[in-house]
């Protein structure tokens, strides 16, 4: 196997185990509940936990991956995640379960940040959309798994036992990424915490980030907040469909979602020469992410499973995101970029993931009319994303200048991109 190969399959399977802690409470909540007496509140809470660790760690992340590379940074970062899917497994109260879920969050926080990382570095950044998308596809496997497959393990064993199979699969991931990842020379960024701290400020400063980020960002912080927690009540209070249909539908959004993350990234390119630039394809793809929950939340005479599998394949479109910013950044400052963006994503998918659980615990009961409240919320936040997306902007302010003198592939920007 090529070090190219190994770098793609070893990066992707971590991110796999990252996909399958963010959404393995959808199947562990009615557990919990009967186990523990927990309520919504408390489930949104729980379960956005890993993603407020996730943000919280990524960027410090972005530092560490440009400064000590991906392999280094993901081998031993995960071990963190083992140790809180042990405390997790371990928990007889909310506070640990909530201390575990959290430093899961953390111990994956860099396996999204190192992939794109390691990809950025072995690949031509031409090839980075697929090559995103296939490990986006790679990764939701990990959202098929969380689907029926977990739920028939659930009928076997319970959800402790469940948890201590993810500890011992996550330090298996570390040493497999520890001894077989390959380093790539050269590739590091130099200087101290100062001047990385530097890269952080220019990431955060640029225009373009933000204007990337302002649709990409809400409408993956919604994808992911209702793929790993709330899906399956709204298939089951507003569709009426039992836990069985509502969990054979996740793995369908999870297939889905491979899929459109694998055609989109193979489409990227090919339409750009033909003139459509990856960021508009990019953002037409959101839009219509957006349209599919209007027809979900309207109930539209659609049969639902062709309405989720439409919900997966665009949901996962904003990760062409990673490839249109990697086109407007020096190379040393991919990690901060890709971490950057990251934080903000995760930051969005907490806060829609806590804000969809206290409109759902405001009503007497999950009724239709509490779905609806929430997803007309979400899906007014996400119009008001495409318009500063889509709004016209002075091309000066799109890109930053590199900290040094293009040295990478990815270190012009092209304006035909933007």
């Amino acid at each position: 196997m090529s070090k190219a190969l190994r770098i793609f399959v070893l990066f992707a399977c971590g991110y796999f185990v990252s996909y399958v802690y963010r959404g393995v409470n959808i199947g562990f909540a009615p557990y919990m509940t009967g186990d523990l007496g927990l309520s919504s509140a408390d489930l949104g809470l729980l379960t956005s936990l890993y993603f407020l660790g996730f943000a919280g760690a990524q960027l410090p992340a972005g530092v560490l991956l440009d400064k000590f590379g991906p392999r280094r940074v993901a081998s031993l970062v995960l071990l963190l995640a083992a140790a809180g899917a042990v405390l997790f497994g371990l928990a007889h109260g909310v506070g640990a379960l909530m201390a575990g879920r959290l430093l899961i969050g953390v111990g994956v926080s860099v396996c999204l940040g190192s992939a794109f990382k390691a990809l950025a570095q072995w690949f031509p950044v031409a090839r980075l959309p697929l090559l995103n998308g296939l490990v986006m596809a790679v990764g939701g496997i990990g959202g098929v798994v969380v689907g029926t497959p977990l739920n028939w393990l659930l009928g076997l064993t319970d959800w402790r036992i469940v948890s201590f199979g993810l500890a011992a699969l996550t330090v298996f991931m570390s040493v497999a990424l520890w001894f077989g990842a390959p380093e790539k020379p050269g590739s590091h960024a130099q200087g101290g915490l100062s001047e990385a701290l530097r890269g952080v400020r220019q990431v955060l400063g640029s225009g373009m980030f933000w204007k990337v980020t302002s649709l990409s960002g809400i409408t993956q912080g919604v994808f992911y907040a209702m793929q790993s927690l709330w899906m399956a009540p709204f298939m089951r209070d507003v569709e009426g469909l039992s836990a069985s249909q509502a969990a054979s539908l996740v793995s369908v959004v999870g297939l889905a979602m491979m899929a459109g993350s694998v055609v989109f990234g193979a489409a990227a390119r090919s339409l750009e020469r033909r003139g459509v630039s990856v960021f508009a394809f990019s953002g037409s793809g959101m839009l219509l992410f957006v349209v599919v929950q209007l027809l979900l939340m309207l109930r539209a005479p659609i049969p639902p499973v062709w309405l989720w599998a439409a919900y997966g394949i665009f949901g996962g479109t904003g990760i062409l995101s990673y490839a249109v910013l990697a086109e407007h950044f020096h190379g040393t400052l991919i990690g901060r970029v890709n971490t950057s963006l990251t934080l903000v994503i995760f930051l969005l998918i907490f806060l829609c993931q806590v804000g969809v659980g206290a409109v759902l615990g405001a009503y007497a009961a999950h009724s239709a009319q509490a779905h609806f409240s929430a997803w007309t919320i979400l899906i007014a936040l996400q119009a008001l994303g495409a318009v500063w997306y889509f709004w016209p902007q002075r091309q000066r302010s799109f890109s930053p200048a590199p900290p040094n003198p293009p040295t990478s592939p990815h270190a012009s920007p092209s304006p035909s991109h933007r």
